[in-house]
């Protein structure tokens, strides 16, 4: 009875990956990684299977016991990371800093992405509230964008009223470590206190990544994001902050 219900629930998990997968494809993220959700239905799928056929108790001891140290590991990094990335979920940074950097996302050809635009509302009302903060939009140009993320940022928060003698344009970086790395030189130095303008899932590697960078006075900006994507973000940003950490970015 034991080994039929856990064969359900791997089917189950499996269906709910298929389905999560398809879901996250047809609203269009702006990236490839919901795929993980699909290789994670077949990882269900097969293990639903050695449990079926009882592949699982021919492997060695010794192999069981290493799959299973791993995995035991893998879940207690993720939690974590996870439990990181919560606690700055809900960031709302300081009044009057120096600086706010508004971390890049996907530029459409209509304007910005849902989740780029979650940033600029949230950069807009830090800037209507303290009108001696200057904003860095910081972003590159995508081989599948019209602009530079910068340059549609900046006329984005022109359009909504935000002085363009407060805008400085960063438009050569390619990911979040760039972002952060770029603005350094184009603010001129890390002793202005900053506050990171991003997702409430990006937060944390934000933040970290420019205290790596040299900001000592830096804290986050939290925006929204949309529903429908936080598993996906959730799982995504895992990996964005251990390929960080692997890279020495963020110590």
């Amino acid at each position: 009875m034991r080994k039929k219900i856990m064969m359900i629930l791997c089917i189950l998990a499996a269906l709910l990956c298929f389905l999560y997968c398809l879901v996250v494809f047809m609203i269009r993220s702006g990236s490839h990684f919901y795929l993980i959700w699909g290789a994670g239905g077949i990882c269900f799928i097969g293990l639903a299977l050695m449990i079926k056929f009882d592949w699982w108790s021919q492997f060695p001891l010794l192999l069981r016991r290493g799959i299973l140290g791993l995995a035991a590991i893998g879940i207690l990094l993720f939690m974590v990371v996870e439990g990181c990335i919560f606690a700055h979920y809900n960031d709302k940074g300081r009044d009057n800093l120096d600086y706010i950097i508004v971390l890049g996302a996907q530029m459409k050809p209509a304007g910005p992405s849902a989740v780029l635009k979650f940033r600029l509302d949230a950069a807009y009302e830090y800037l209507t509230a303290n009108e001696g903060t200057v904003c860095v939009v910081s972003g590159g140009q995508g081989s599948n964008e019209p602009c530079t993320e910068a340059e549609g940022m900046y006329r984005y928060l022109v359009e909504k009223g935000i002085s363009p003698e407060r805008i400085l344009m960063e438009d050569k970086s390619t990911d979040t470590s760039e972002n952060i790395a770029y603005s350094v030189q184009l603010i001129g130095g890390t002793d202005a206190s900053v506050g990171i303008v991003t997702n409430n899932f990006h937060v944390f590697r934000g933040v970290m990544l420019a205290r790596h960078a040299g900001f000592e006075n830096a804290c986050g900006i939290s925006a929204r994001s949309n529903i429908y994507f936080q598993p996906n973000n959730l799982v995504r940003e895992f990996f964005g902050v251990m390929k960080d950490l692997v890279c020495g970015n963020l110590l």
